[in-house]
């Protein structure tokens, strides 16, 4: 459910990466709520349609397009950019939520394993939004929004390829923020601390087997660490991505906004 106008965001088309699950299904919700016309993208299709489904009764079937895509291919990608453009038109705004985790302490890193964290959280999104920015360009118009992670802002023990994956995403962001504001066009970052997702719980289930403790009770310590007391919602962090794609957000530029219920602090 979205806290803004139902016609805040009217005048947008966002293009959602990742929107089979998680941050990026919520975000498609919430932005739904908004008014804006929404490309959802992932590789399961049945999930992807199980939120058209959803989202449908709010915006209008015509409004919403779905196309599966392996993101780290590169036709893929092309044929997912140019493919919404032709059902919706001009896409001026992208959420760039498609993720994974993994990797762990060093000594028990590979290179296929850095590859493929590296391929899916930096290279294969920066690309995308190349496509997408190269038509933002001839607009003079766009917001992007990119989704990186407190472990993006501080390492993390156990969490070191995923982190640096996040580490080059903020890096990219402002940088890309100084050159695209020069053209109307805003590129922000979103970091959130833990969020009630499967990837969090994939994380938090693996640290509580090291510890030998229950999930249930590796969940109380994640949550008793952060000075918040709990961990956050989908709801929230997509809230905050929904106000960085609006007029209101219009001199945020290259910003990583933090989400962590004051995790950073600690």
């Amino acid at each position: 459910m979205s806290i803004f106008s139902n016609e805040a965001l009217k005048h947008k088309h966002v293009l959602i990466t990742g929107a089979t699950g998680g941050i990026g299904y919520e975000t498609a919700k919430v932005l739904a709520g908004m008014g804006a016309r929404l490309t959802i993208t992932g590789r399961n299709e049945e999930k992807l349609n199980e939120l058209k489904q959803q989202l449908i009764p709010v915006v209008g079937e015509e409004n919403v397009f779905v196309k599966t895509a392996d993101l780290t291919v590169e036709k893929e990608r092309e044929e997912l950019v140019l493919s919404a453009d032709k059902a919706l038109g001009f896409i001026n705004g992208l959420v760039n939520s498609a993720g994974i985790g993994g990797g762990g302490v060093v000594e028990e890193l590979d290179e296929a394993t850095v590859e493929r964290v590296m391929n899916v959280n930096f290279k294969s999104t920066l690309f995308l939004t190349q496509l997408v920015y190269s038509r933002m360009l001839e607009k003079k118009e766009g917001d992007i929004v990119n989704l990186s992670s407190l472990s993006g802002l501080r390492g993390t023990h156990g969490n070191t390829a995923y982190a640096a994956s996040k580490f080059a995403v903020i890096g990219w962001t402002q940088s890309m923020a100084l050159e695209a504001i020069e053209h109307k066009i805003r590129v922000n970052a979103v970091c959130p601390g833990y969020v009630d997702t499967e990837m969090a719980w994939n994380s938090i289930r693996k640290k509580a087997e090291k510890k030998g403790v229950s999930f249930e009770e590796g969940m109380n310590e994640a949550a008793a660490a952060i000075p918040s007391g709990r961990i956050s919602t989908t709801e929230e962090v997509a809230n905050m991505i929904a106000f960085l794609l609006t007029d209101a957000a219009r001199n945020i530029v290259g910003e990583a906004m933090k989400i962590s219920g004051g995790n950073f602090m600690r």
